[in-house]
């Protein structure tokens, strides 16, 4: 079957991690340039690291993470992995060995956040935007290995790093105008170093310049997880409704499809929660179906779409 129109057009590949694989949720996804894909999940393997063919290489990070979430490659195929449970971002080599650690481990910053029984109240405790880190969520690197942070389920902030990691600035304060997050949940930096941010809570993301501000909003989104921006300045979205979008760089929707509204465990997506492509142009997307339906879909939480090559 296939999902899609016009040139994006994907073939699932079904099965493509092995069927034994329970990943629990997987929450973060990247690749690097030998198209190995880095899979962020909370099973008992917190980093999975797959070839194209969906045979696994390699895991590591066992016992380092507490609640992992979103990642990012560097230009030297370093990995760097958000973590919102004890509020750090970790740095590491393609071998799992840690280089640099950001924040400090299990001390959040005074936001006013507390945890409530809820997403929504949870978010609604945040008074104020807080320094790094409360709970943070995404990871990009700008052309000059800047390291922005989006920050995140105890925050509403993004932070920008030297790529030493010393704290340049902040933006962001909890609300909905333009400037202001409700979960900043992910985050990429384009070529021209434009800083694109998915504000979960608020259905939308915003865009903004190296300095932090803002230039523009998108809100045809419901509940955006993540994005990815390839080389032809093509915009993969994720929507935890269990749907992903495509889009032109101006915001022109190219394809969108899924399955919302589906609660079954055979439904195509349950919760949507990480998108990334490869060098074929390939998508793989990471659900966290356990924690948003209770189900656990084994190798199913990975999935892999393959792109049709028109003639």
């Amino acid at each position: 079957m296939e999902y899609g129109t016009g040139k994006y057009l994907y073939k699932l590949i079904d099965g493509w991690a092995p069927k034994e694989l329970s990943s629990i949720d997987v929450s973060g996804l990247c690749i690097d340039h030998q198209d190995k894909v880095y899979v962020l999940n909370r099973g008992t393997h917190s980093v999975l690291v797959f070839d194209r063919e969906g045979n696994i290489l390699a895991s590591w990070g066992e016992g380092f993470f507490k609640r992992v979430h979103g990642c990012c490659i560097g230009p030297a195929g370093c990995i760097y992995c958000a973590d919102d449970g004890n509020h750090t971002v970790s740095k590491f080599n393609q071998e799992g060995e840690l280089l640099q650690v950001l924040g400090k481990k299990d001390q959040p910053s005074d936001t006013g956040y507390r945890k409530k029984s809820t997403l929504s109240e949870s978010l609604s405790t945040i008074k104020q935007g807080g320094p790094p880190f409360n709970r943070p969520t995404g990871i990009a690197l700008s052309s000059k290995g800047e390291i922005y942070i989006s920050d995140g389920y105890g925050n509403a902030r993004v932070h920008k790093f030297t790529p030493e990691g010393v704290l340049l600035f902040s933006w962001g304060e909890p609300g909905s105008a333009p400037g202001q997050f409700r979960l900043p949940h992910s985050i990429w930096v384009d070529k021209n170093d434009h800083v694109w941010v998915i504000d979960r809570e608020n259905n939308r993301l915003q865009i903004f310049n190296a300095q932090g501000k803002f230039i523009d909003q998108w809100t045809d989104l419901n509940r955006p997880t993540d994005i990815y921006i390839d080389n032809e300045e093509t915009v993969y979205i994720s929507e935890l409704i269990g749907r992903i979008s495509i889009y032109s760089i101006d915001g022109k929707l190219l394809a969108r499809w899924g399955s919302e509204g589906e609660k079954d465990k055979n439904a195509l997506f349950l919760a949507p929660h990480a998108i990334t492509v490869d060098s074929h142009g390939d998508l793989y997307i990471g659900e966290v179906s356990m924690t948003q339906t209770g189900i656990d879909r084994g190798s199913k939480t990975v999935q892999k779409f393959e792109k049709k090559v028109l003639f």
